[in-house]
């Protein structure tokens, strides 16, 4: 607990989401850290499908103007990547892709990203960060046309698949169990861990042995997600894009009830469609929070988010027991 306390020092605030937000420090593009590998989704030309570009790939520093929080904002994302990460403890042969948020606009890559691999191979956990395309890589609202964009191609969803399937390939290589392998998403990325898990099918066309393998995780953590409530007068409907079968993995759901980006109907409906499908879940809801806490939040009983998914992966076999 000192070490990822520690790494929760890094900051205490909220992130606000980009509409609130203004770039600073802006440097060529995101790199890994020392220890880390990054590898290339796609081969050559296979990506058929780019983002809505509009300039370069281009790492930022943002400041929210609402809360003063600090995150590294990465835009403009073409070729999508993974990064591996190992574990800083013994590992225990589970490995967890991360999917950031921000809107399918851009990428929160330390606050959504980085930070949790931190937490996570802390934990004798592999971690796999996803650089996935944006922006309109899914669901999404257009400012320049001031309407909801809903893309014909998935691009987040496919470069999900397609990791995946690639965690699962490299198994040997990073001395991970090809049936232990999670994801955990927050904002956006909690949609595409949501679409990843009720996606039996690739949603592209197969190109190598890669594709072979089941594209769906193991387990699933789905963090203040949106993308996944129907809408007002729709109930606790789901999104039509998301359907839910008995073949979802155990899945962790946690929001806090005061977001004011995502409404907590978001987590709600995913959590009563996954209960009549006979779905392990286990959510929880937190009086105070707000939106995109990542581990940095600590001033609100949410931070304790992280110790209950520990636990919730004790519970599932996926994590060693260890006192909390």
């Amino acid at each position: 607990m000192l070490i990822v306390r520690a790494l929760l020092l890094l900051g205490s605030l909220l992130f606000v989401v980009l509409p609130f937000a203004s770039a600073k420090a802006e440097s060529p593009t995101w790199h890994p850290p020392q220890g880390a590998t990054e590898l290339p989704l796609w081969p050559d030309g296979k990506a058929a499908v780019p983002p809505k570009l509009k300039g370069p790939e281009q790492l930022s520093e943002a400041i929210s103007e609402a809360s003063g929080e600090r995150w590294m904002m990465l835009q403009n994302v073409a070729v999508p990547t993974l990064t591996v990460f190992p574990p800083r403890e013994p590992g225990n042969g589970t490995a967890v892709m991360v999917v950031p948020g921000g809107g399918y606009r851009v990428l929160a890559m330390d606050l959504e990203g980085s930070e949790i691999c931190q937490w996570l191979t802390t934990q004798g956990i592999t971690c796999a960060l996803l650089k996935y395309r944006v922006p309109a890589s899914g669901p999404s609202w257009d400012r320049d046309c001031n309407c909801r964009d809903n893309p014909s191609v998935p691009m987040a969803l496919q470069d999900a698949q397609r990791a995946m399937g690639m965690l699962r390939a490299q198994a040997a290589r990073w001395k991970i169990d090809p049936k232990r392998i999670g994801v955990i998403g927050f904002s956006a990325g909690g949609h595409v861990v949501a679409g990843l898990s009720t996606h039996a099918r690739r949603s592209y066309t197969p190109i190598d042995a890669a594709d072979a393998q089941p594209s769906r995780p193991d387990f699933a953590m789905v963090m203040y997600s949106g993308h996944l409530w129907a809408g007002h007068g729709k109930g606790l409907s789901l999104v039509k894009d998301i359907v839910v079968d008995d073949k979802v993995p155990p899945t962790f759901i946690a929001q806090a009830t005061d977001d004011r980006t995502d409404d907590v109907r978001e987590s709600l409906a995913y959590y009563r469609a996954l209960i009549d499908a006979g779905v392990p879940v286990e959510m929880h809801l937190f009086a105070r929070g707000g939106h995109a806490f990542g581990l940095r939040r600590q001033d609100a009983p949410v931070a304790a988010w992280f110790r209950l998914a520990e636990r919730w992966m004790q519970d599932i076999g996926m994590l060693e027991e260890r006192p909390l």
